[in-house]
């Protein structure tokens, strides 16, 4: 067969083979039987590769490397979860927080260990909702989607209050400007994904190396200043108060399945991302327990008042500079976590558009090395969307990270669940996905409640799909009606000829 004429575009994107007809002889008139692909062919072809674990990847010379990528992932996890969990769990297991730290700890072993199987094993941008494609079916996939897509994203008040309180502590102004400053907050990131994934990634490396530096700081400057007696009544709230902290901490654990979205920009997904999350892996666990444990031991009882617990703890141990440090560093981190996030966003935003699941207007970007600028655009409306509420109603975190992770759980237990079947068995992905999806599970039970926006976005999944199905229905008995009237009038047009000829020879 001849070879299609040379291109920089992948080859499935170019040309494709043109049909034969029953004689044998091609449709089309393409160059030497080829012709190029419709716009149309072309999103149905990335549609099919988005979720077939069939992307392409990055070329070897600008994706993304190990330290780039752990620099991502140490961001979407360790992030501004430390500014503030450590004060919100002892403020609701008091010294127990401990224990739920290192609870989640132990989830986040088997479960960042199955997302790196599978993001190395099928890079592609549609993240864990392909994984679900794959085992589950098309709707529980869409609802897999929707629940990062809308759900997740109400971590952005999270991240933009926090900052913004942490800018207005720090420079001593009016809390009256928090939420210019939220709205503020929101412009950087989006600006700089813009650009693409590979740029994010080295302005990433540089926000991390700052967040790192902050945990350095606090808990060695820290660590002389805690006090045994901090840590005694030990369980304040009793299990239940655990249980609590838990589902809070799945906050600060949550961001593993960012590297699925991104894992076709890696330049050696099967090296670089295992690699990756190990590291990752190590620096977040020792910082969050470790921040927990300082936290308790310095501040006790007061760990949870005020809406920034960490400059507290700061002040206590380093006035003066402490707080100037850390309030100043802490803005940049919640600039850093925002856009390790939207790389995954702007992606998954890209990718769901492109099988049909959002307008397919979104869907430019979603290949390897793409920049979906349009799907992040969208992520930016939503996220104002969340802003203006989380303002309007007060600014209450807790509230919005409750919804933030138990979509987050969601997505686990339904990625873990379709793992177990992708995967090949009796590996060491297989065994750590078989853990991590009964430990998924438990999770959904313990968020109860909470589990409600997830239940809500599953059922828009499940409409779409009825939707989809009666248009298919609509456009089938159309071609059938159609066909049928053809039929009609070609009989009824032989009947006359018939009837015609018959009064001639008469």
């Amino acid at each position: 067969m001849p070879r299609p004429p040379p291109s920089r575009a992948p080859a499935w994107l170019r040309w494709r083979p043109e049909p034969r007809h029953p004689s044998g002889q091609r449709a089309g008139r393409g160059l030497a039987g080829f012709r190029p692909r419709t716009a149309a062919e072309t999103a149905q072809a990335v549609a099919r590769a988005n979720h077939n674990g069939t992307v392409t990847q990055s070329d070897s010379r600008g994706g993304l490397g190990v330290v780039q990528g752990t620099a991502l992932y140490v961001a979407s996890v360790l992030g501004t979860g430390l500014l503030v969990l450590p004060g919100l769990a002892a403020d609701v297991a008091g010294p127990a927080s401990i224990v739920s730290v290192l609870a989640v700890i132990v989830l986040a072993v088997p479960l960042a260990g199955t997302f790196a199987a599978l993001a190395a094993r099928y890079p592609d941008p549609g993240g864990v909702a392909s994984y679900v494609r794959r085992a589950l079916g098309r709707t529980a996939a869409r609802a897999t989607g929707y629940w990062f897509y809308f759900g997740v994203a109400a971590g952005f008040p999270v991240l933009a209050v926090l900052g913004a309180e942490y800018l207005t502590a720090i420079l001593h102004i009016d809390r009256a400007a928090v939420p210019i400053l939220v709205f503020a907050i929101l412009i950087p990131p989006f600006a700089v994904n813009m650009l693409g994934v590979r740029v994010a990634g080295w302005v990433q490396f540089a926000l991390t190396g700052l967040l790192v530096a902050i945990v350095v700081f606090v808990v060695a400057t820290a660590l002389p200043a805690v006090e045994a007696s901090r840590f005694s009544p030990f369980l304040p709230h009793g299990w239940v108060g655990v249980g609590t902290a838990i589902s809070l901490f799945v906050w600060a654990f949550a961001g593993w399945e960012v590297g699925t979205h991104i894992s076709g920009e890696f330049r050696d997904p099967r090296r670089s991302i295992p690699l990756a999350t190990a590291i990752a892996l190590v620096v977040t666990g020792l910082a969050y327990l470790l921040l927990q444990i300082v936290t308790v031991g310095v501040l006790g009882e007061t760990a949870g008042a005020g809406a920034v617990p960490l400059l507290s703890l700061a002040e206590a141990v380093a006035p003066g500079f402490g707080p100037t440090a850390i309030g100043a560093v802490a803005a940049i981190v919640v600039l850093g976590v925002m856009n390790a996030y939207l790389a995954a966003f702007g992606k998954l935003g890209a990718s769901l558009a492109a099988a049909g699941d959002l307008p397919r207007v979104l869907a430019p970007g979603a290949e390897a090395g793409g920049v979906p600028r349009r799907a992040l655009l969208l992520t930016f409306v939503i996220a104002l969307v969340y802003c203006t509420i989380a303002l309007a109603t007060g600014g209450d975190l807790q509230t919005f990270i409750l919804i933030h992770t138990s979509n987050m759980v969601s997505i686990y237990a339904a990625g873990m669940i379709a793992a177990t079947l992708i995967l090949p068995r009796f590996t060491a992905g297989w065994f750590m996905a078989v853990v991590a999806a009964v430990l998924s599970v438990g999770l959904l039970v313990l968020a109860g409640a909470n589990l409600l926006p997830a239940a809500v976005l599953a059922v828009a999944a499940i409409l779409v799909t009825g939707w989809q199905r009666l248009r298919r229905s609509s456009r089938t008995s159309a071609r059938t009606d159609a066909g049928a009237d053809a039929a009609s009038q070609a009989t009824a047009s032989g009947s006359t000829v018939e009837v015609k000829t018959a009064a001639g020879s008469g």
